[in-house]
């Protein structure tokens, strides 16, 4: 004989994943809200207690006003953000005197120094992935794990800034101006761009690459702020339909 339970996917309240999911009958971890108690209706869905039978189906719950109009917010703030930096001169290495650069930074320097047992190329090469593949990462963990695609579309609006800040590195390889963060220029010291780009034999085309950087920071901040647009969108229709 199959019964069937009640599993909660979504807290109603804070708007938290669970994987796997919780039963009705028990507290929200991080807002401490009993599930069967709560007001709103919670998001759940009814499938077998059978050891043999599993769901990954993942319900959509009536959004908590706080949380949904905070989050507008945020995509708001970073869709200005992204305007703000796709407009400055990647040659003249405008993005360098922003906040985004700050946060930036020692994300790049800390991947040099974590893939130092790699050898020198991807060393050098470290800073730079890791700038990207870190908002990546998060991303995917946001998406995957914590079943929360608004989070994955701001960790792409992320990586996309964080592109955008590397092209000025990549334009400057060719004739380096940029100041460095050891006080000197390329022609007076190590300069990561000016050693990937010679090593592929691809230096002349450094201004190439900086452009194309720039511009696809600019498609992945887009295409950030229109997957969160999109899902909002959505979670407002799941409301509506209640």
């Amino acid at each position: 004989m199959i019964i069937a339970t009640t599993k909660i996917f979504r807290c109603p309240k804070c708007d938290a994943r669970f994987d796997p999911p919780h039963e009705e009958h028990s507290a929200c971890p991080q807002c401490g809200i009993w599930f069967n108690k709560w007001n709103a209706e919670p998001a759940v869905d009814a499938e077998p207690a059978n050891d043999e039978i599993e769901s990954d189906a993942i319900a959509f719950s009536a959004p908590d006003p706080l949380t949904y109009f905070g989050r507008i917010a945020a995509l708001a703030f970073v869709a200005i953000w992204g305007v703000r930096l796709a407009a400055m001169d990647y040659r003249e290495a405008e993005i360098n005197g922003s906040f985004m650069h700050a946060i930036v930074l020692p994300i790049h320097e800390a991947g040099h120094i974590f893939l130092i047992p790699f050898g020198e190329f991807m060393t050098i090469l470290g800073g730079s992935l890791f700038q990207l593949a870190l908002p990546l990462a998060i991303g995917a963990a946001f998406l995957w794990r914590q079943r929360d695609p608004f989070g994955a579309a701001i960790c792409l609006w992320w990586t996309g800034a964080s592109m955008i800040d590397l092209a000025p590195y990549i334009w400057d390889a060719l004739d380096p101006r940029m100041m460095l963060l050891g006080g000197h220029t390329g022609e007076d010291g190590p300069h990561d761009w000016i050693y990937l780009l010679e090593r592929l034999g691809a230096l002349r085309h450094a201004h190439g690459w900086g452009v194309a950087a720039h511009r696809l920071g600019c498609l992945m901040m887009l295409a950030g702020v229109l997957w969160g647009v999109w899902w909002l969108w959505q979670r407002r229709l799941q409301s509506d339909r209640r």
